[in-house]
């Protein structure tokens, strides 16, 4: 490609130590995402890795930056960064929208005039038109063969769509509405190599057919009572079973609004207090301060007024643009996303792990009629799944502009939709990746081989003494909180009936099964 000047090198700054109060490794020169956001004041997030040029002749990671060499420096102008920034970072399309509308069509039409067959300036041309909705007054490309949006060595991408304006395959995984994106880490590569839904279905492919309804039921009722316990709620055993039903259910529908209006009517229970739908007012994480009742958020929810249009985006990603990713890729876009946006008052958080169920369920991913209990995965490393959360919520929050309500809200007073369509949802995948393999190789054979033991143990009890299923249950229960040893209060109480010799049988019967 040819350098051309382009008005803006003057906004590009010399050598530094620190941006955005990130401090760099060494002095170094903003390059690519970083020079751009600085050059023209973008109010964004900051991607969760910056790249500069260092002194040294060594590539390196350190805090957040990653320091090239003078050798990959590109000319100090609006087309050098964006070069380096497709090249070496990928495609943020949060950041490129927001600096095209800083610099308008003009330097992008003229940066494709100057190189019509250039790669990087045919996706920057599609970029630009995609994100912005405006096309450029630009002829049709009529040469360059055709490239892809994302780069499937940095990103995940969908199954591409040929656009012949600009010889480009868009495989961008969602739509101008909502459209999270996923870099090709060397662990999420890990995790797609174990073929974990081919793990499962060969764990389940030798269990019996009534002991596998039975382990199913019980990972069902599992992951519902996990889900409304991350939400510190513990509500009575039938509003956990009308949610454990439903999760059994997810993926049978196609999603939409209405579809997500029936399940937050499910999730709730009473909603005398709640007013079910979507929010008419902003939405805030966090608490409130002890005496004044202001906010004090940790994450702050999308406005009101761009629910609609959020939920259209989040619905039809999962309906269509992102059902050719990696099926749990795809989860984790569409559950973050939904949790982020946060479209209701209340049941935003069971509806988020529910939609990890219906896309898993949706592309396949399970085993027919079996549900993995990710939420009880959640619930076993929760600072993790905190951790995960804030890796975007906490650089999001500084570019919100709000102010407290007189009722404790929060009123956004910015323009923020975009901030909930584009995000970087790699930890997200990383994370979901993590307690799916958790699910898939711990708890499922876990509790299938419960289960094998449970029906030896019971077999055994009967032919030692007839007992009513819920008396083997606590007798169970009191052999297991004692370490396969009968308590002499539960001897003396609850099981007096039982001959020392008998009570010898079953805890060796124990020992031996369990």
């Amino acid at each position: 490609m040819v350098f051309m000047a382009d008005g803006f090198q003057d906004r590009f700054s010399g050598p530094v130590t620190a941006f955005q109060d990130r401090a760099l490794p060494e002095r170094a020169v903003l390059t690519g995402y970083a020079a751009l956001i600085d050059a023209f004041q973008l109010a964004v997030p900051l991607p969760r890795t910056l790249a500069a040029i260092g002194s040294q002749h060594k590539l390196y990671d350190r805090e957040g930056w990653r320091l090239f060499t003078p050798r990959h420096a590109r000319p100090a102008s609006l087309e050098g960064h964006l070069t380096f920034a497709l090249k070496y970072e990928g495609v943020d399309l949060l950041v490129l929208k927001a600096l095209f509308k800083a610099v308008g069509p003009g330097p992008i039409m003229a940066l494709v005039k100057a190189t019509p067959t250039g790669s990087y300036a045919r996706r920057l041309w599609f970029l630009y038109e995609w994100l912005i909705g405006t096309p450029l007054d630009l002829p049709n490309a009529t040469a360059g063969a055709y490239v892809e949006v994302l780069d499937p060595r940095q990103q995940w991408g969908a199954a591409a769509l040929l656009s012949s304006r600009h010889r480009v395959k868009n495989n961008l995984p969602g739509t101008p509405a909502f459209c999270p994106l996923v870099f090709t880490t060397d662990k999420l590569r890990a995790f797609q190599a174990l073929d974990l839904a081919d793990q499962a279905r060969a764990t389940l492919a030798s269990v019996p057919k009534d002991l596998l309804a039975r382990t199913a039921a019980f990972l069902l009722l599992k992951d519902s009572r996990s889900s409304f316990a991350i939400e510190r709620e513990y509500p009575a055993h039938d509003r956990v079973q009308r949610w454990g039903k439903a999760i059994g259910e997810a993926g049978r529908r196609a999603l939409d609004l209405d579809e997500l209006l029936r399940l937050q009517r499910i999730v709730i229970g009473d909603a005398r207090f709640v007013r079910l739908g979507l929010r008419k007012e902003g939405g805030f994480v966090g608490e409130h301060e002890r005496n004044t009742g202001a906010p004090l958020p940790d994450h702050i929810s999308a406005k009101p007024e761009d629910l609609l249009s959020l939920m259209e985006g989040i619905t039809r990603f999962s309906r269509t643009a992102g059902r050719t990713l990696d099926p749990v890729i795809a989860a984790a876009g569409l559950a973050f996303g939904f949790v982020y946006t946060h479209p209701f008052e209340d049941g935003n958080g069971r509806l988020h792990r529910y939609l990890i169920h219906h896309a898993l369920s949706e592309r396949g991913f399970n085993p027919p009629d079996m549900v993995f209990p990710v939420s009880a995965a959640i619930l076993d490393q929760l600072h993790a799944y905190r951790l995960t959360l804030e890796s975007y919520s906490a650089r999001l929050l500084p570019h919100i502009q709000w102010e407290p309500t007189p009722t404790g809200n929060v009123h956004v007073l910015n323009d923020t939709a975009d901030f909930y369509r584009y995000f970087d949802a790699t930890p997200h995948a990383e994370f979901l990746y993590e307690c799916v393999q958790r699910t898939i190789e711990v708890d499922l054979p876990a509790e299938t081989a419960y289960l094998k033991n449970y029906d030896a143990f019971r077999d055994g009890v009967a032919a030692l003494v007839d007992m009513p299923e819920r008396t083997l249950e606590r007798l169970l229960r009191f052999l297991r909180q004692n370490n396969g040893v009968l308590s002499k209060r539960a001897r003396d109480n609850e099981f007096r009936a039982l001959t020392p010799e008998e009570v010898q049988k079953i805890e060796d019967l124990y020992q031996s099964v369990f």
